[in-house]
């Protein structure tokens, strides 16, 4: 695959991570975050270690594996998965089309897991906002990552969405490299996992047959990602209730405390399941709408998978009745598990300035928890 056109969106090759990751090997940080991932080793032993890697399949399976691992170890009760074996059978690339909830996490869990398959690794789409500080896009674009333009004009955009949708629709087709890409840009900050109509036409634009085979083209397989305790959940609802009146501007070093959060924080249990691939029928259900119609449809298709594959934990069922004053899953937890959840709620709503409004705060808090169980409701109205 020649990526003379995809140079500056495409991962860095074996020999540009070489060099970047001689780069991050002497920056000061390298020695505190040795000391989280390596604790037995002398402090410098992950400058030196990378200064000796030169591959990108190196770097994931002896840093960023031990990394995320590391995090799993850490953060997690306990990490679940199911699905993988769809793609052990599958016999081409695919498009992993998953909700998005932690910057980091969501992607890198895929990764991993699909190590323990010893299935290939994909290509990550990411957003170019994560890029600000050198040494994240050094690391992150050796490792397999794609980078997404934001914050351009439109028609900037236009033309950046068709070098995307082009570079993707040829990693797939030409057998390189499967892809990740979250269903919507940013994280899902509501709790209300859906497919963003844009995502799916960028997609289509590169295709050059007709609209049935630039979907099947892409062998779009759903994934859904499910955390007992949100990351950055008090972040996510300080954001919606600043954005309820006036425009949210990010601070500079936002999103890398985001990740550092996202990290850090406690989350329970997770569970990462592999759903489906879109199916030729549902593809030539959609073809026979109208122009934005067929969109629409598949868009359906994408998020009825995510959803149904949802794992339901304590900590959404509380929050429902929280929120609607009742005991509708009450079977599903215990007067002690309530209190507990109580307890961290209000310890989450005092990380916030204090001039914030609390009660609102805590109902867009809830409702964050609370999203999961009522769209998982709907799906089963079927609506």
């Amino acid at each position: 695959m020649d990526l003379t056109e995809f140079s500056d969106i495409a991962p860095y090759t074996d020999e540009e991570a070489s060099a970047a990751l001689t780069r991050v090997s002497n920056h000061p940080n390298t020695k505190w975050v040795s000391k989280f991932i390596f604790p037995d080793k002398p402090e410098g032993f992950l400058g030196e270690l990378l200064r000796s890697i030169h591959t990108v399949d190196d770097f994931q399976g002896i840093v960023m594996n031990k990394a995320i691992n590391w995090i799993v170890d850490t953060s997690m009760k306990e990490y679940t998965f199911e699905g993988f074996d769809k793609l052990k059978t599958m016999d081409r690339k695919y498009l992993a089309m998953s909700n998005h909830r932690d910057i980091i996490l969501d992607p890198a869990l895929t990764q991993i897991t699909l190590q323990r398959f010893h299935l290939p690794e994909t290509q990550i789409c990411v957003g170019d906002n994560l890029l600000k500080v050198k040494s994240v896009e050094l690391l992150l674009r050796s490792n397999r990552m794609i980078k997404v333009i934001r914050g351009i004009s439109a028609r900037e955009l236009y033309l950046s969405s068709q070098l995307l949708s082009r570079y993707i629709r040829e990693t797939i087709t030409s057998g390189t490299a499967s892809v990740w890409i979250a269903q919507r840009q940013g994280r899902t900050k509501d709790g209300l996992d859906t497919t963003e109509q844009g995502l799916l036409k960028m997609l289509d634009m590169s295709g050059k047959g007709d609209f049935v085979q630039n979907f099947m083209d892409l062998n779009i397989i759903p994934m859904s990602i499910s955390y007992e305790y949100e990351p950055c959940d008090i972040m996510k609802a300080r954001e919606l209730l600043i954005s309820r009146t006036q425009k949210y501007v990010k601070g500079e070093t936002e999103d890398l405390e985001s990740i550092m959060m996202g990290i850090k924080q406690y989350k329970g249990r997770v569970h990462l399941n592999v759903l489906d691939p879109l199916t030729e029928e549902e593809i030539k259900e959609a073809a026979n709408c109208d122009k934005n119609d067929r969109y629409q449809l598949i868009r359906h298709v994408v998020d009825r998978r995510i959803i149904g594959g949802y794992k339901l934990w304590k900590t959404n069922y509380m929050a429902y009745d929280l929120v609607n004053g009742g005991k509708k899953y009450a079977d599903q937890y215990t007067t002690e598990d309530l209190e507990t959840f109580k307890s961290y709620i209000a310890q989450r709503l005092l990380m916030v300035e204090p001039s914030l409004n609390k009660h609102e705060l805590k109902d867009i808090f809830l409702h964050i928890y609370s999203n999961p169980v009522l769209s998982k409701e709907q799906l089963t109205d079927g609506q």
